[in-house]
């Protein structure tokens, strides 16, 4: 493809996102099979410069706004490019070209308003700061009082390229031995810096058509995410539910702590998602896992109450610490999201307290970086179910070297639960704390499933 087909591409593929309520890189996916003419690097190139508009939605309009223009997908993409290209006004003209494949001349009202942007870069001094750091103005006051002096870095993270992320599958290789694989592909990767298990990727390489991926050596997995499913301390030989378990990558993960040995249920109220799963499982080699699917008036959990020895509960968030993947998130989410997603949280935390046992662990994860959502939640579960104690994240970390730890934020809680974030930990931001159910407690059966 030519460059200024490459720039048509993205702005369709702009236009496409726009028009749907689907996350961006679902829709970005559909765009690309219906169009398998668009070859690799192509690809790379037409969803990259998407993504760099995506990347700037509140600023790219703040300057479109001053020339008193819509932000379009065409016209947000035109800026993006001449922001980023030093104001060649003259170079961006000749991308609108309209010849075969290029994206139609300039209209004279937009050449007029991409004009007014020559000479700049993205940010401006007069920008209010929620536009300048991508955030939404309603969550601005809640991050600031979350991170404090660090919320500058913390955002700018935000706005980077999140790092391509394996988990070693220790079902069927070593992470050296699964490296070298990776080697032999061409794919050069790195131990990650947390994550004994974990291989970080230069580039950006197609993973998922090599050898080693087939072969279920490696799965794609964000180090925090990995992070939560080492915290969960899941052994052989026991019984353990991922209560939400979506397509199964915590649950890859959890069966491969438990050596493929005791009972593992992955659990979601999403049957396409549980479906999605099989595969996976079955490529990684994992056989101690069964799918439920969680209904209402379901007395699966009723029956299992006291059972288990860990339940993991990845609830349903924000998912404002995946923000680095999911850019066009940030522009869908409301405030009234958060207070949904709160309630839903806690009603799912308190579904999920009775199957742990006697001297059993709950652990509550998030991908979201709001209080609300991770030590408010576990402040107030403890509240409602006092047969529960909070175990402080060093005494709860299973490896010897000591866990990465939050450190710098106006919240000192953050030591009591895992906390990560791009900015302090090159990761996702992740939240997790494990709650154990005292010996002895009423509620709790102990008994098998």
């Amino acid at each position: 493809m030519t460059p200024p087909a490459r720039l048509a591409a993205s702005i369709d593929l702009l236009d496409a996102i726009a028009a749907s309520r689907r996350p961006a890189d679902a829709v970005a996916n559909e765009f690309f099979r219906a169009r398998r003419y668009i070859g690799a690097t192509d690809r790379r190139a037409v969803s990259g410069a998407a993504w760099d508009a995506l990347r700037a939605p509140r600023r790219l309009a703040w300057w479109l706004a001053r020339a008193g223009a819509e932000p379009t997908p065409r016209l947000c993409a035109a800026a993006a490019m001449l922001l980023r290209q030093d104001g060649n006004l003259a170079a961006l003209s000749r991308a609108f070209s309209g010849g075969q494949y290029a994206p139609g001349p300039l209209e004279t009202a937009e050449h007029a308003a991409l004009a007014t942007l020559t000479g700049h870069t993205r940010d401006h001094p007069a920008m209010p700061q929620a536009v300048r750091l991508e955030l939404p103005d309603w969550l601005l006051p809640r991050l600031t009082a979350r991170f404090g002096p660090a919320l500058e870095a913390e955002a700018t993270a935000l706005l980077s390229h999140a790092a391509l992320d394996l988990r070693v599958n220790l079902l069927k290789t070593t992470r050296e031995a699964a490296r070298q694989a990776l080697a032999a592909e061409g794919i050069e990767a790195l131990p990650t810096p947390h994550s004994p298990w974990g291989l970080r990727v230069g580039g950006r390489p197609n993973v998922t058509t090599g050898a080693a991926f087939r072969a279920g050596l490696v799965e794609i997995q964000d180090e925090g995410s990995q992070l939560v499913a080492l915290l969960a301390d899941a052994r052989p030989g026991q019984t353990v539910a991922d209560f939400c378990a979506g397509a199964g990558g915590k649950t890859l993960a959890l069966a491969m702590t438990m050596e493929n040995r005791g009972r593992l249920a992955a659990c979601d109220v999403s049957a396409p998602r549980l479906d999605g799963a099989i595969r996976r499982l079955r490529r990684a080699g994992v056989h101690n896992a069964e799918r439920h699917l969680l209904v209402a008036g379901d007395k699966w959990a009723k029956r299992r109450a006291g059972a288990f020895d860990r339940v993991l509960v990845d609830a349903p968030c924000t998912g404002t610490g995946t923000w680095r993947r999911n850019p066009d998130a940030r522009t869908r989410l409301t405030e009234q999201d958060l207070e949904e997603l709160v309630v839903r949280q806690a009603a799912i935390l308190d579904q999920a307290a009775p199957l742990v046992r006697n001297g059993g662990k709950l652990i509550y994860a998030t991908c979201s970086l709001l209080t609300e959502e991770n030590e408010a939640q576990v402040s107030g579960f403890l509240a409602r179910h006092p047969d529960f104690a909070q175990v402080p994240l060093a005494r709860a970390w299973p490896l010897d070297t000591p866990p990465p730890r939050m450190g710098g934020t106006t919240d000192p809680a953050t030591d009591l639960a895992l906390a990560l974030t791009p900015a302090r930990h090159g990761t996702d931001g992740f939240f997790a704390a494990v709650l154990e159910r005292r010996q002895g407690a009423a509620g709790a059966n102990g008994g098998a499933p």
